[in-house]
This record gives C-alpha cells, structure tokens and sequence, in this order.
C-alpha cells in the first residue's frame, strides 16, 4: 500500500520509516555518551519507541499514561492528564531517566511530565527527553530529536489505521488478503 505524497500540511510514515527514525533516536542517545538508569516512555506514543529503546540499551522500561482531551478533530490540544502512578517492574523511578515521547508538538506534555517527575520523584536526579519528531511550533525542547519539523505538519502514523478499525472490519480485512 502506497502513502499519499508528504506535504507541508501532512507528513506520510511508513513502518519502515517509523521504524529506521527510532533507531535513530537510539544512535542519536548512544552518540551523546550520555548514561542512564531508566527509561520512561509517554503512553501512547511513546510505548513503541521507547520498547525499541529499551532493548537496544538494556535497561528498565517504566510507562507512564498520558492524555489530552483534543477539540477540532483532534488538532487542538486540551486539558493534559498525567496518571498518579508510573508502571515499572520494580523500585521507583530514580537515577538518570530518559523521557521517550514519540512527538513533541505543543511541548506542554514534556514540559508538564518533567515537572511532575521533579516535584513527586526526588530519587530522579537527571531528566532527558527524546522524541522522533519535534513540531516548529512547540514550547519545549527535547534533547534528543530526529526530525524538526518547521511547517508542524500534521504526522500520519502507521499504527494510526487502528484508530478506525474495528475487529470486524478487521476480520474482513483478513479474510480478503488470505483468500
């Protein structure tokens, strides 16, 4: 399946580019020679980069949820929400986090996240943000980025296709290819 042809407006990824940006986003952290203990990936889209991440750096893999309530159609962000409680396997967050969001577009999440970490988590001692797209128009600045995005596009995701899809339709899908 084809992507329409990326413009100002909207950036097209592939799976294959989705994927090729987060390895990236590891080098990118890996060339820097910085450190660190823990990795804490913004629920949603952060979960598959900083999964990836986590592999190829070897340590704990935290998440927390994250939610903006969107007008217009999604393209305005609204009230954030920050889970009380961060899932990781064990202990608590500390030492040198790496935050991994998959997009920073206002930069109102990073900015908010990383204050909350300071004020409830004080065994954190060294927060850095990594993000595989950063919009021109956001606030914050991560400290890891792959794309910068001058004309903050609206970004079209593969793993988006499942926000319309429903398990019938899936299994229509499915049908249709095997048969």
């Amino acid at each position: 399946m084809s992507l329409p042809e990326s413009t100002d407006q909207h950036l097209w990824v592939s799976w294959d580019d989705y994927h090729r940006k987060i390895e990236k986003l590891a080098l990118l952290v890996y060339e820097s020679g910085w450190e660190f203990d823990q990795i804490l990936c913004l629920a949603r889209g952060g979960l598959r980069p900083g999964d990836i991440l986590s592999r190829i750096f070897n340590v704990p893999l935290a998440i927390l949820s994250t939610s903006s309530y969107r007008d217009e159609a999604g393209t305005q962000q609204g009230v954030l929400d920050i889970a009380k409680h961060i899932t990781l396997t064990k202990g608590t967050l500390s030492g040198r986090v790496l935050v991994v969001d998959d997009l920073v577009d206002t930069g109102v999440t990073v900015q908010k996240v990383v204050a909350h970490l300071s004020a409830h988590f004080p065994a954190v001692k060294e927060i850095k943000v990594a993000s595989i797209w950063q919009k021109a128009c956001s606030q914050a600045n991560p400290d890891f980025i792959v794309e910068y995005l001058q004309t903050s596009p609206w970004i079209h995701q593969p793993f988006e296709i499942y926000d319309s899809i429903r398990p019938d339709q899936l299994l229509k899908r499915i049908h249709l290819h095997h048969n």
